[in-house]
């Protein structure tokens, strides 16, 4: 491989992975009756329609169907990939639903 070909490797990798990261936050959300679109958009309130949430979304099965996620999981790969924000309105959720309990 050249370096061209490498880099679109790359790329195409970090590509994979976020889009991982975002079907983990979509599952993570439908495990806990929590809407993806609407604790996206509270981070991140300037940005329009995300299409990979909504791609990953229509992949996401019903909660009764799906594995569990851990907290941790979901909070590290998040950061991974930068999304302290969304982190923040995960962890606020989290606290929310330990109160209403």
């Amino acid at each position: 491989m050249n370096t061209k070909e490498i880099e679109e490797q790359i790329i195409r990798n970090y590509q994979q992975d976020e889009q991982m990261m975002i079907l983990v936050f979509a599952q993570w959300c439908i495990n806990h009756d929590l809407d993806p679109a609407e604790l996206y958009h509270r981070a991140y309130p300037k940005q329009g329609e995300n299409h990979a949430l909504q791609e990953a979304m229509e992949l996401t099965v019903a909660k009764e169907e799906a594995g569990d996620i851990p907290l941790d999981t979901l909070l590290g790969v998040l950061s991974l990939f930068g999304n302290e924000d969304l982190a923040f309105v995960v962890t606020e959720e989290i606290n929310k639903l330990k109160k209403s309990k």
